[in-house]
């Protein structure tokens, strides 16, 4: 008989709607019965939507949990419910997000942000810093390495002959150098990498970022590789609000986590959605092996 995946699951900031949506999420009958779960972390006495320098040392500690637990097997994927990142800074977390931290914890160079949902999935190139650092953060190495990510974690999920489609960093992919010269210097060189060094998976591009999301959502690409944080996450998160997951790819464990914060604002009050923890869950136990595709 096939061992049960454990899928370990943390709360988050506790002042925020990670205990309730993770509650929610278990007790729904929508995560897959194939799995067995974990809740990693201590309970602590906070007031829903008053984060404490408390409820983020215990998110830290539960985040550092995870990791132990990952490498003595004790789990075998975890999900991570949101973190306030202001108040992780306060406590010692050096990292803009969790997926930096679960890369660094794991001593994974070769990672990268994915969101998918119902219509989307999107890789990211570049994830948190400001807009204005983008174009001096792009290189064709890193548009090319993130690129056969997305494309692996396509095929790991059933997809035998991937469509990728790569957005430019500028407006119309910047018209043949008009506006600007990364699209015909870094990303067009990038695409053409890919298309002859990747079996099995066509590579498009660079495509007009303000129209590609369009044929993306109608089912034309499997998945769309983005050149910066809100480039991908603004149509993912209008589409699939409800249904996207955050995965980060390349890690040697699988990690999700749904594609919200902490919302504070309506920590206990009973208008939390549970669904992109739902999602969340399910694709954990998707990606440990437990669950058919």
């Amino acid at each position: 008989m096939k061992k049960k995946a454990i899928i370990g699951i943390t709360l988050g900031d506790q002042a925020g709607i990670g205990p309730e949506v993770v509650a929610a999420a278990l007790t729904s009958g929508q995560v897959p019965t194939d799995c067995d779960y974990r809740i990693i972390g201590d309970k602590i006495d906070v007031q829903p939507g008053q984060p404490t320098k408390a409820s983020a040392q215990a998110a830290f500690d539960a985040l550092e949990e995870s990791v132990q637990l990952l490498k003595n097997g004790e789990i075998d994927a975890v999900v991570t419910a949101p973190v306030g990142k202001e108040g992780l800074h306060e406590v010692g977390f050096h990292f803009p997000g969790q997926t930096e931290f679960f890369a660094d914890r794991l001593q994974c160079q070769n990672h990268a942000m994915c969101l998918t949902g119902k219509n989307l999935t999107v890789a990211l190139v570049t994830i948190h810093v400001a807009l204005a650092d983008v174009p001096e953060l792009l290189e064709k190495d890193e548009i090319v390495r993130i690129g056969k990510l997305i494309a692996e974690f396509c095929q790991q999920r059933g997809i035998r002959q991937p469509r990728v489609a790569v957005c430019g960093l500028n407006p119309h992919a910047g018209e043949n150098g008009a506006f600007g010269k990364e699209d015909l210097e870094l990303v067009e060189p990038a695409v053409r990498e890919l298309e002859q060094s990747v079996a099995g998976v066509e590579f498009s591009g660079p495509h007009p970022p303000d129209t590609i999301f369009r044929p993306a959502a109608d089912g034309d690409y499997d998945a769309v590789l983005c050149m910066y944080h809100d480039q991908g996450l603004i149509p993912l998160k209008l589409l699939d609000f409800d249904t996207g997951v955050n995965v980060t790819l390349g890690l040697p464990y699988p990690r999700t986590s749904p594609d919200h914060g902490t919302a504070y604002d309506i920590a206990g009050t009973g208008k939390a959605s549970a669904s992109s923890m739902v999602h969340a869950i399910q694709l954990a136990c998707e990606m440990s092996g437990n669950c058919p595709v």
